[in-house]
């Protein structure tokens, strides 16, 4: 390998892995800012939550990815322009396809292996990632008791304490209230102060309650006011009370319940789903049209038992002319039945294989998924370089500008198309190919104008064309 070649992988890898860290860091803030009300105040773990912003981390790789790959790219150039080092490559008789070469080498290595790691990584990551958010959303508030306030988390209490000690386990001015009792009257516990603990098994909540009074009032025997009603009072010196907080751990469900999603699916796997979607629709149409034929045959009771032949009847005028005068209204309410009945029918049918289709057509675009983040991350090269190489500025100013207009078309086209594809507006296959249809010609175009040195961003040269256009003197009007 020449030296030129390492130059250029070694002023390539750096901005690469410095954007794609950033970009991945920005993503993985966005995340926690969409699922903040998720995670705040359920008393997770630390490992939780890491472990769900891995996981989400993989689904970012498809944005960051080809960003870094782009705005890198601008940047390598556009610095070798700027310090005229590409001036001097091309001097010494090598041209901007050669200097790219190893480039392209190690971009088709890394858009291989971002194949690699849509089809066998990237599903188990969103598997693990899906079961896991599923949990964490479905996991109560754990049982945080705060001063001043009737907590009400555990069901069937109320519990409010004055003042919670710096330790987390002490309590000061203890309010219980009891609703466990079938007659509909509370129990009143009321405490000096006591400690709070949980037992090993993180299944129960163990309240030690000191110097304290207990007040049960025993519920009336008739709906009338009983004014001999009985009311116990029982003080005590130190008692416990127990409250089942089982209900409060987060279990973790069973990942094959996730495991028939599209994002979870390789290849294969999708393949599979397609075939099996595709013959219960084959399945539905095929049903349909014998429910559906049943209503619009015509009965003919003597087919099969004469061979006698007759002409078929011409009706004049009105359909219902034909029908005698007294059978007319039952004629009439019989088809509004069939009517309402075929369209009965048919609105179930309709539903089921529209769901069906809509199904289908994710599944296709989820497998076409697989390789366009290969083939975006080639294209966005060969857009990133000759553009770098157009407009010769290095660091993060414009590079960055022209990185960010591009990107965003790239993004946009993609949303828009796709979700196109998903309406079925337009074919799947092409709603998810679109960004690549329309930006590869303009990757091309930049490839060329960068092997010609074309000043394309030059901004004198569009003054003094404009300059000729408009600066010309008008000749004097003939009288």
């Amino acid at each position: 390998m020449k030296k030129i070649h390492v130059l250029l992988l070694k002023a390539f890898i750096r901005p690469f892995l410095v954007t794609f860290l950033v970009v991945m860091f920005i993503l993985l803030m966005f995340f926690l800012f969409k699922y903040v009300d998720d995670l705040i105040g359920k008393g997770f773990e630390w490992y939780i939550i890491l472990e769900l912003m891995f996981y989400a981390s993989a689904a970012n790789v498809s944005m960051a990815l080809p960003l870094a790959i782009l705005l890198s790219s601008i940047m390598t150039f556009g610095t070798l322009g700027e310090n005229y080092e590409l001036v001097a490559i091309k001097s010494a008789g090598i041209s901007l396809q050669k200097a790219m070469r190893p480039l392209l080498v190690l971009i088709i290595g890394i858009a291989f292996s971002s194949f690699l790691f849509s089809e066998y990584m990237l599903p188990k990551a969103n598997l693990k990632f899906g079961s896991l958010l599923w949990d964490v959303r479905n996991k109560k508030l754990s049982f945080l008791i705060k001063e001043g306030v009737f907590n009400n988390s555990i069901p069937q209490y109320s519990i409010r304490v004055d003042k919670k000690g710096e330790d987390g386990v002490s309590l000061t001015g203890i309010m219980i209230y009891d609703h466990t009792g079938n007659n509909g009257v509370p129990k009143i516990i009321i405490a000096k102060n006591g400690t709070m603990n949980t037992t090993k098994d993180k299944q129960f909540l163990v309240l030690k309650l000191n110097d304290g009074v207990r007040y049960e009032e025993s519920s009336s025997q008739n709906a009338t006011y009983n004014p001999r009603q009985q009311l116990t009072r029982m003080r005590f010196g130190q008692t416990a009370q127990k409250f089942d907080i089982s209900s409060f751990k987060m279990n973790r469900t069973d990942e094959n319940s996730f495991r028939t999603n599209n994002q979870m699916l390789n290849l294969d796997g999708l393949k599979h789903k397609g075939d099996s979607l595709t013959k219960e629709l084959d399945s539905v149409n095929r049903y349909s049209r014998v429910a559906m034929g049943t209503y619009f045959k015509m009965n003919n009771y003597t087919r099969g038992y004469t061979k006698i032949k007759m002409a078929p009847v011409k009706l004049k005028g009105p359909l219902l002319n034909s029908v005698p005068k007294d059978q007319r209204v039952a004629t009439l309410q019989s088809a509004l039945d069939q009517a309402k009945s075929i369209k009965q029918t048919a609105d179930g049918r309709v539903a089921d294989h529209t769901d069906r289709v809509k199904n289908l057509i994710r599944i296709r675009i989820e497998y076409q998924r697989k390789f366009t983040l290969a083939v975006s991350c080639l294209m966005l090269f060969f857009i990133g370089a000759p553009l770098g190489a157009i407009i010769r500025k290095g660091g993060l100013g414009l590079p960055v500008v022209m990185a960010i207009i591009f990107f965003l078309f790239y993004h946009i086209i993609t949303t828009v198309a796709e979700k196109s594809a998903n309406q079925g507006n337009i074919n799947p296959i092409l709603g998810i190919w679109m960004a690549i249809i329309v930006l590869s010609p303009v990757g091309a175009f930049l490839t060329y104008k960068a092997t010609v040195d074309s000043a394309l961003f030059d901004i004198s040269l569009y003054k003094a064309f404009f300059g000729k256009i408009f600066g010309k003197k008008k000749s004097p009007l003939t009288k």
